[in-house]
Formats: structure tokens, sequence, C-alpha cells
């Protein structure tokens, strides 16, 4: 069986020998794979560049029926987002992205879209300041991909046009935010958390135009954080676990 040929973003890797590796390989067109990458640690090899973790490249791959794992035949590095390199938390935040991947995407299961966000965002760590709008980016991205796109108009608890209020609470079981705290159809479902103003109309532009590019646009920290915040708890609720950067990332202060 002849390989086929992708692009892919590494995001985990284990030595399997003296001179082999294991991999996990986000790919634009097959999704995420687990290969094995045989003779990838020799120093001549058909693996130019070496499979590290957050690296992209172009890769042939075999995938056999009869296995769960692939084979990776070939690497040729495109992309070292070396910015992430130099600063132990901008590194820790491209560390969570390739752990958001690994902890919501189903094997083979293709997300170009979400793959273009995960480099874009990857991209956009030019420093530690950068990180959190990076992030963000890549948060909505995947709950966009994965259907769980929180609802920014509608009162999930009226069924109505959300209105305008100073804070809101947002409800993980029905995905979105109610103005009526004490509303029943909220209440039924258990958890709610308390969320400003700003964080909704934030979001909102999020959903509307996508930040933009490779800047903020001058939004403050503190309401970058708030916002980041509430998606990673929401991620963490609908993954019903905790991907282990997310701790490294915000710590012990997420909404439960």
């Amino acid at each position: 069986m002849p390989p086929v040929l992708d692009q892919g973003l590494c995001i985990r890797q284990w030595e399997w020998s003296e001179t082999s590796q294991t991999v996990e390989v986000f790919c634009r067109t097959h999704g995420l794979v687990r290969g094995l990458a045989k003779g990838s640690r020799r120093p001549k090899s058909a693996y130019d560049g070496g499979l590290e973790v957050l690296t992209r490249g172009d890769l042939g791959l075999i995938v056999r029926p009869s296995s769960d794992l692939a084979l990776i035949t070939e690497w040729s590095v495109m992309e070292t987002f070396r910015p992430l390199r130099k600063s132990l938390d901008a590194y820790h935040a491209g560390l969570y992205i390739a752990d958001l991947i690994h902890h919501a995407i189903h094997d083979h299961d293709p997300h170009p879209a979400l793959y273009d966000a995960a480099v874009e965002s990857l991209r956009l760590i030019q420093a530690a300041a950068d990180a959190p709008f990076a992030v963000l980016k890549f948060h909505w991205s995947l709950l966009v991909e994965t259907g769980y796109r929180p609802e920014l108009e509608m009162d999930v608890g009226s069924g109505e046009t959300l209105e305008r209020a100073a804070a809101y609470v947002f409800s993980p079981g029905l995905g979105g935010f109610s103005a009526q705290a004490g509303g029943e159809g909220v209440a039924e479902t258990g958890t709610t958390w308390r969320v400003r103003s700003q964080t909704l109309d934030l979001l909102r532009r999020v959903s509307n135009d996508g930040l933009g590019g490779a800047a903020s646009g001058g939004m403050e920290p503190q309401a970058l954080d708030r916002a980041n915040r509430l998606l990673a708890s929401y991620l963490r609720y609908v993954l019903g676990t905790e991907p282990p950067t997310m701790r490294v990332v915000f710590g012990s202060g997420l909404s439960r």
C-alpha cells in the first residue's frame, strides 16, 4: 500500500526504541493520527528535522486497518513556531492547544478548519503577552468545530432574545447565557456561572469577526483572561475531563 501525503502538526511523541518513535499528529486531511515512525531517531533518515511536539510538517502515512498505529513513512519540517521556545508561558499555551486537540478530536476525524485555526493560533504567539489572545481564538474555533458553540443571542433559559444586562449566568448544560439567574429553565441544569456583560461582548466579537488577525485590538488583559477562563471551564464540562495543561495555564481558578 503506497503512502498518502498530508500535512500535520505533531502534538505528542514517545520513544519507541533507540531508533524509532511513536507520534500523534493532527493532520489537515486525515484528522488525528497515531503512528510509528521507524528510524526517525537515526542521524540520516526520511524524517527531515525530526518529529518534535509543536512542529508542523509534510508527512507520508500508511493507515493500516489491522493496527491502531499508522506508519509514518516520511516527515519534512515546514514550521517550528520558534517564538514558543522563547517563553515558558508561551510554550505552555502551545502545549495547551495541543492538549485540547488530543482530548477533543476523535482519531481519523478530519477537521481542516480546526487544523488551520491551530496553526494560526500558534503563529500568533510571538511572546507570552500574545498567548491569551491566541488561546481565545483557538477556544472558540474548537467549540465551533466540535458542535458546542455557545449560544450568544438567545436567552437559553427563556428562549427569547437575550436582554442587555450588567451580568449574566452561563449554563454549560444548556450551552449559553441567560439574563435570568434564577430562571426555572436555567436552574434545572444545576451548574451555572456568573459572567460579566463585557465577557459576552468579547465572545460576540470572536463570533462575528474572529478578533481580526495578529493583534488583540487593545482588549484589556483582564477581559481576555475572563473570557478564556469561561471557555476553558465550558470545555472541561463538555469533555468530562480536565486536560493536564489546563491547570498549568489557568491555575486552580476555573469555574466549577
